[in-house]
């Protein structure tokens, strides 16, 4: 999710690196990149793109990236546990331009002007963390991964994320019914994500991270769950624009 200040076009802060990043390219007229990457995790679907990135992978590009590592291991390798020979030929550090890799820590950071609170969230394989984001006037959640203990288990470090935020982007993959048999892949359940919001307060639930073999039509058929809910609830599609200027 590439997010860009009010009045502006560009991007400067990118949530995530999977495969929809050569998009932010196209965002940029031409441009290089320079900003900042959120990595919530490291599990292929969040990081594939990065290599793919025109406007990041050019001289003239100035990239900081930051990552939970969970380990002793610097930021930069471990990210090339994935992205090295003999699984990739480049190397992190060998994309062109400026790149900074760095580890994320959990609390209260700055980010492109942007203020951005980090927690850790549960999700099976590997540490995790979710994002919140605040210009000052909008307030948006970002937590695309989560694999909560129970189906009725809300962790306070999550809930704090989502507090009345505007907007909350969260896991969908599954739906109630499947959840229980699939609860091992580390993600929730549609429900979930919109008894989440309710919680939290806030004002829109995007169901974010559909299950890859649920086709448009099943995903409007998942969304009429919630005609009554007493919280705004959409889908997350590609080329989605949300403009709160």
């Amino acid at each position: 999710m590439a997010i860009a200040h009010d009045g502006a076009n560009a991007p400067v802060l990118v949530l995530d690196a999977g495969t929809g990043l050569r998009r932010v390219s196209g965002l940029l007229d031409g441009a290089a990149f320079r900003g900042t990457l959120l990595l919530t995790h490291l599990h292929w679907d969040h990081v594939q793109g990065m290599p793919f990135f025109a406007a990041g992978d050019r001289p003239d590009a100035e990239v900081q990236v930051f990552l939970p590592c969970g380990d002793a291991q610097s930021a930069v390798d471990v990210l090339a546990r994935g992205m090295s020979p003999p699984h990739f030929p480049v190397r992190p550090e060998e994309l062109l331009g400026s790149w900074r890799f760095d580890q994320i820590e959990t609390g209260l950071h700055r980010f492109e002007g942007f203020r951005v609170t980090v927690a850790d969230v549960p999700h099976k394989g590997g540490r995790t963390v979710g994002y919140r984001i605040d210009d000052g006037r909008f307030t948006m959640a970002y937590i695309p991964d989560h694999g909560p203990a129970t189906f009725d288990t809300i962790e306070d470090e999550v809930l704090d994320l989502a507090r009345d935020a505007d907007m909350l982007l969260h896991d969908a993959q599954h739906t109630a019914e499947e959840w229980p048999a699939r609860a091992h892949y580390g993600h929730s359940s549609a429900e979930y994500a919109v008894s989440l919001g309710i919680a939290a307060g806030v004002t829109e639930v995007v169901l974010f991270h559909h299950d890859p073999g649920r086709d448009d039509t099943e995903l409007e058929r998942l969304l009429t769950r919630f005609e009554d809910a007493p919280v705004k609830v959409s889908l997350a599609a590609e080329n989605t624009i949300f403009d709160r200027a």
